[in-house]
């Protein structure tokens, strides 16, 4: 995994701001509870996370860049804000198994997808706890053939069904459907709660 590591590492290391707050939590953020612990996984420059700190929850971010969980500090401390930052390859199995042992009502994830891991993740959730997960799809406008693996990327409706124990409470992918230049495009939303 240092290879990852190193190329995340490469991608952070003249960036300067957080990344951006994702969609899916902007547009639901009315479905979170008054207070609770939240989860940025696998939470690039932890634009996620310090919404979460904003909003006052006991907020963890946890990358396998030590570049980005750095900054992210950087960025809490200029923000006045507490949060809690690990670095974390989340593939290793003893990562998970720290993931579901801590428990979080809130578990973010952008622009990632590890299908492997997504039963730790759903262990991970305490009862009533709610997980926003936005990431890319295989079928997008920019272009159909993807250059990427579909590994990396997902089939219709396949968000749905890695979640499928959960109650869904928000969801969206819109594919090729109608007029592609309107829209949300190129990923698939949701919010789903267990319980």
């Amino acid at each position: 995994m240092q290879e990852i590591r190193t190329k995340w590492n490469k991608r952070y290391a003249d960036v300067h701001v957080p990344n951006q707050v994702i969609n899916v939590l902007k547009l639901n953020q009315h479905l979170l509870p008054a207070q609770g612990k939240s989860l940025d996984l696998a939470c690039g420059l932890g634009g996620n996370a310090l919404r979460m700190a904003e909003l006052g929850f006991s907020s963890h971010a946890w990358d396998i860049s030590d570049f980005a969980v750095a900054k992210i500090q950087e960025f809490s401390q200029e923000r006045q804000l507490s949060l809690s930052v690990r670095q974390s390859d989340i593939s290793l199995e003893s990562e998970q198994k720290i993931m579901m042992q801590e428990g979080f009502d809130i578990i973010i994830i952008s622009r990632f997808l590890l299908r492997d891991i997504i039963p730790s993740v759903i262990s991970a959730l305490k009862p009533g706890g709610l997980i926003f997960y936005q990431t890319f799809v295989e079928v997008n406008v920019e272009t159909v053939e993807s250059s990427q693996s579909s590994h990396y990327r997902l089939q219709p409706n396949e968000l749905l069904n890695l979640f499928s124990s959960l109650t869904l409470r928000y969801y969206r992918e819109e594919g090729l459907q109608g007029d592609i230049n309107q829209g949300f495009r190129n990923e698939a939303m949701l919010v789903a709660q267990k319980n």
